[in-house]
């Protein structure tokens, strides 16, 4: 009989979705405890290792993916991450929503400056962003944000992740003021909760 990592990496390397603790150890016949205790076990043996692949915490689950000195060299020729390739108006779109979400299209166009819904129904047919919302405003705008998918793709474990903006870039996605304060924010520059019926 194997290791409780051992068995915890054969599940992931059949799961091709991230899997949280709770289904792990259903599928394992472990117990939270030592899910956890096997997951970081797996972790660590993978880490020191020369194996190509790595365990990945993503949103509320894990998965096995190619390290990233490796995917990098491969992502040209493999699986369904071939298709996330973004052209520079995309990746941008996709920037903007993931920093400043959750927002509504009319917010990423004042930040863009162009239309918006190409790239917008292009990022959400690469699931990579979703519909989360209504704006409590006139209209009721739908709003939008990133994805499991969103994270996984860009090995994030959470949003908290993303890489830290620079001051011009504050600026740059930073909304239009709309009588005196930023669209979308209270005079304080707190975000306005959407509907909570929705």
């Amino acid at each position: 009989m194997g290791t409780p990592s051992a068995l915890l990496e054969s599940i992931l390397y059949l799961e091709s979705d991230p899997v949280d603790k709770a289904l792990l150890a259903k599928r394992s016949g472990l117990d939270m405890e030592s899910v956890s205790a096997a997951l970081e076990q797996l972790q660590d043996r993978l880490n020191a290792s020369e194996c190509g692949i790595e365990l990945v915490h993503i949103g509320s689950g894990f998965q096995l993916l190619p390290k990233q000195e490796y995917w990098d060299l491969l992502k040209e020729h493999y699986g369904k991450k071939n298709d996330v390739r973004l052209s520079r108006a995309a990746l941008e779109t996709l920037s903007i929503i993931a920093y400043s979400q959750p927002i509504t299209r009319a917010e990423i166009e004042s930040i863009r400056g162009v239309s918006a819904d190409t790239m917008i129904r292009l990022l959400v047919e690469k699931g990579l962003i979703k519909e989360i919302g209504k704006k409590d405003a006139p209209g009721k705008p739908t709003l939008f944000g990133t994805t499991k998918e969103f994270l996984r793709v860009f090995h994030l474990t959470s949003i908290a992740d993303l890489p830290k903006l620079t001051d011009s870039d504050q600026e740059r996605f930073a909304l239009p003021l709309v009588n005196g304060t930023e669209d979308g924010l209270t005079e304080d520059g707190v975000e306005q909760a959407p509907d909570s019926d929705l």
